[in-house]
């Protein structure tokens, strides 16, 4: 008798069930041998394998149903082969071809589809936990007994945004089966310099969370023991820690090699390879016989080099301006809701609070999320009173975890729900800003899934508040593509901008100017409208020169005119920054001839240069005098207000504008 390396329990499982884990693991394991030969003529770029790990990919998707989701990572093929996605469109994908899913934009298995129930992944790695977590609340929102599977390795671990997301998921009691490969490596690092647990399934633990250590190379142990651990997650609604002990037998990726791995740790795991060992039970339990192991594997390559003819056969894809730009954001027709004659004079405060509750009346599917949002109203009260009215499934308090909230609100989009998340204070999003830029900016380019997300942005100096509290931050995201930035500095616009912002199906960074959150009142319809964005307003207008601001600078540059009636300007309120109002920009300057941008940000780096530049470009032959700039010292926000004064640009506007017009 032949004996094998791991112990198998079939359990109650039947013929016909082992045959097709069998099956489900030789699929994978054949395409890996076929990407190898292809990595080494040079007709794939890069591969990452999951050769010896297979059974992990394989007996999770197995015992999922196909509607639930599955969030992979770089080496879990069986994920994609066991979901049945057509292989000519993987090998599209590998191969950046147009029946791929990324239309050649990314590689390998950065890419999802709703199709498949499949979410892929980002090379931050980290970010792809939270979204589960968001996928998840959604499915416990609509009392809906599924399961949320997402997977990571041991060494994305160490990375904040997964304690994050098991504090997320253990808080909220969120079906989210979290999935840690344990393959000894990360990259080159072995596990002894990543953490020091025993094990990782003890950090489970102590966020009050279900721990499970399964040998990863059983498929049977990995098909039987999920199984039941997945079949009472739907029942009882909780998230469940599993850690797999595996290996990767090849390379963090096929460049890489193996040369750090010591060869007794490859002879070791080798006996134990999942698919040779399983082969092996199933021959000495007389349910697999050697005719039918190689018709099965004759079938399966026919089918696999059949499909690889078919994705080789499409052409290569021809780059096309429009459809590139046009993928940067998904397409929205605004909708125009116009306002009744009947209004209130309140302050801005008051007109986001008002606009933020009528979305969550026209929403249902509408979250806010953020930190302290629910009873106590939030750090300026603007949802004081929303949790009697909508209840705490619908505003909901959040840990003190930024990155992970943010990428919740990914994972809730991609599950049909809305949500505006909240910065305690618009500083406070460096720490959110990894999934904001790499995962809510990219995901419509990368594979045609939006981002539904609002994040709302206290932010601005002039309060006393001191470097961590009064950045206004706006050029970190006007410089990423798919982002757009919202920063109106009226009542009416915050309330109606607002709603748009709610309304527009990509993600949407709100900055609200907290030093005008009550000081600035204006008459506000009571009902619910909506303002199209990258429309800006002309709030004065001359013949003299053209002044460009937003936010708080508006109402510096109205205090200046006012002290100076003799001044004719056109005054531009930008109101959106992406998208740009670049049309009334241009026609006022090439009105007046003359043109000063002041924004709060300091100076290098902020919008006003890339205004000021394409001035320059459009409008150079209609101009009088340089354009100039005004903005904040070159230096972090103080907190004492005769520095914070002397920081903040108010007074020094006036000279320059003067200046200026005597040029």
């Amino acid at each position: 008798m032949t004996t094998i390396q791991l112990s198998f329990d079939r359990k109650q499982l039947s013929n016909e069930q082992l045959l097709d884990l069998y099956k489900k693991l030789m699929k994978p394991r054949l395409i890996e041998e076929k990407m190898l030969i292809l990595i080494r003529q040079g007709k794939v770029s890069k591969w990452f394998s999951g050769i010896g790990q297979e059974a992990i990919s394989v007996g999770v998707t197995a015992v999922l149903h196909k509607d639930e989701y599955i969030l992979p990572m770089h080496r879990n093929l069986g994920v994609f082969t066991g979901r049945d996605i057509p292989l000519y469109r993987l090998f599209s994908q590998w191969q950046g071809k147009a029946n791929g899913f990324t239309k050649g934009r990314d590689r390998s298995f950065h890419f999802g589809t709703q199709e498949y129930k499949i979410i892929g992944m980002i090379s931050h790695l980290g970010p792809q936990l939270g979204v589960a977590d968001g996928i998840a609340l959604a499915n416990k929102l609509r009392s809906e007994k599924k399961v949320t599977a997402v997977f990571t390795g041991e060494g994305a671990t160490s990375e904040g945004d997964f304690h994050e997301a098991l504090n997320i998921a253990a808080v909220w009691d969120l079906p989210v089966l979290f999935v840690i490969e344990n393959n000894g490596y990360g990259l080159s690092t072995p596990t002894n310099e990543q953490f020091r647990c025993e094990n990782l399934a003890d950090k489970g633990v102590g966020y009050g969370m279900e721990s499970h250590i399964i040998d990863g190379n059983n498929i049977l142990e990995v098909y039987t023991k999920l199984g039941d651990i997945v079949e009472s997650m739907r029942e009882n609604p909780r998230p469940v820690l599993i850690e797999f002990k595996t290996f990767r037998m090849r390379g963090h990726e096929e460049a890489s090699g193996t040369k750090y791995v010591p060869q007794e740790l490859m002879d070791m795991w080798a006996i134990k390879d999942p698919v040779d060992n399983y082969r092996k039970f199933l021959k000495e339990q007389n349910v697999l016989t050697d005719e039918m192991d190689e018709a099965l594997r004759a079938e399966l390559k026919k089918e696999i080099d059949e499909n690889y003819q078919q994705a080789s056969a499409e052409p290569a894809i021809e780059a096309n301006l429009s459809e590139e730009l046009n993928d940067v954001y998904k397409l929205y027709q605004h909708e125009e809701v116009t306002s009744s004659e009947y209004t209130d004079n309140i302050r801005m405060i008051d007109a986001i609070s008002k606009g933020l509750k009528q979305s969550m009346e026209r929403h249902e599917n509408l979250i806010i999320m953020g930190q302290d949002i629910a009873e106590y109203g939030g750090a300026f009260k603007i949802t004081d009173g929303f949790v009697v009215e909508f209840g705490k499934e619908r505003v909901r308090n959040t840990p003190i975890c930024e990155s992970a909230i943010v990428s919740a609100g990914m994972g809730l989009s991609i599950n049909g729900y809305k949500s505006v998340i909240e910065m305690q204070f618009a500083d406070f999003v460096s720490t959110g800003f990894n999934p904001i830029v790499n995962y809510l900016a990219k995901v419509h380019y990368r594979w045609q899934e939006n981002a539904d997300v609002v994040v709302r942005m206290p932010c601005g100096a002039g309060v006393q508040a001191g470097p961590f509290h009064s950045q206004t931050n706006e050029a970190w995201f006007t410089k990423t593509p798919g982002l757009k930035v919202v920063y109106p500095a009226f009542p009416y616009d915050a309330k109606g901008l607002l709603a748009t912002a709610i309304n527009d199906p990509n993600p949407v960074m709100f900055f609200e100017h907290k030093a005008l959150y009550r000081s600035i009142y204006q008459d506000v319809p009571k009902d619910y409208y909506t303002i199209p964005f990258g429309m800006a307003a002309m709030l004065k207008e001359g013949e003299d020169i053209t002044i460009i601001s937003f936010g708080a600078g508006v109402h510096w540059a109205l205090e200046t005119l006012d002290k100076n009636p003799d001044i004719k300007a056109d005054l531009i309120d930008l109101r959106t920054l992406q998208p740009l109002d670049t049309e009334t920009i241009y026609k006022s300057v090439k009105k007046t001839g003359k043109v000063i941008i002041l924004q709060e940000d300091s100076l290098f780096g902020g919008i006003a240069s890339d205004i000021s530049a394409m001035i320059m470009e459009e409008c150079f032959e209609h101009l009088d005098a340089p354009v100039k700039r005004v903005g904040s010292l070159e230096s972090a926000i103080p907190f004492t207000k005769a520095l914070e004064d002397q920081y903040l640009p108010k007074e020094r506007f006036e000279t320059v504008l003067k200046k200026l017009l005597a040029y």
